[in-house]
């Protein structure tokens, strides 16, 4: 029993994170998950859970977070890997590709979240989704691609190459980990999704629209 009381700062809050998580990849959908369930899996005490979130949007948000960190990563492994701007495409999916299936239950929680019931959580998701447009739209300048864009439509490019990938994740999850033949044809697809994306784009005329 001490050493149950002596849990370090945080612990108890990382297992019920961790249980959410467990549960959505066991196939649960985060939307119907209780806080009994999820303490259950927790292996705590109902009552501990109020010491750590408010209610599980609260819990999701903070779940959200963590989605950010695990996307950040994916973008920085893509700026070092990707030197080539001709490669760009190709080896950026291949990068989300690995990243989806070695984080798999984030990604679910993910493509729940943008159309689930909380409305705080899918709004925390599109957030994350912005941001990650607003830095593809950062690099494609630093790489000076797509310099006859405007702003604007570079903008509105980057924001279609994410929605894009994040319809293909549904895709990708609804496949087993270890079929890899079918994990290459999403790959494929969505690099070939991209690569008419930017073609279009290479073809836009800000001037005219």
């Amino acid at each position: 029993m001490a050493d149950k009381q002596r849990r370090k700062p945080g612990e108890t809050r990382e297992k019920l994170m961790s249980a959410a998580l467990a549960l959505v990849g066991k196939g649960r959908h985060f939307a119907s998950l209780g806080i009994r369930e999820v303490t259950r899996q927790a292996g705590v005490v109902p009552t501990s859970f109020y010491r750590h979130f408010r209610s599980m949007d609260d819990l999701g948000l903070q779940l959200v977070d963590e989605l950010g960190l695990v996307l950040r990563r994916m973008m920085r492994e893509a700026r070092a890997n990707v030197l080539q701007a001709d490669k760009l495409i190709e080896e950026s999916v291949g990068i989300f590709v690995a990243h989806a299936q070695a984080n798999r239950s984030f990604f679910v929680f993910m493509a729940q979240g943008l159309a689930g019931e909380s409305r705080a959580v899918q709004e925390g998701i599109r957030s994350e989704m912005r941001f990650f447009a607003s830095e593809l739209a950062n690099d494609l300048r630093r790489l000076r691609l797509m310099e006859h864009l405007s702003d604007a439509d570079l903008d509105v490019t980057c924001d279609l190459v994410v929605r894009t990938v994040a319809f293909s994740l549904t895709d990708l999850l609804s496949i087993s980990e270890d079929d890899d033949y079918q994990i290459g044809q999403v790959r494929k697809r969505t690099t070939r999704f991209l690569q008419m994306v930017f073609v279009g784009a290479a073809n836009w005329n800000s001037d005219s629209a």
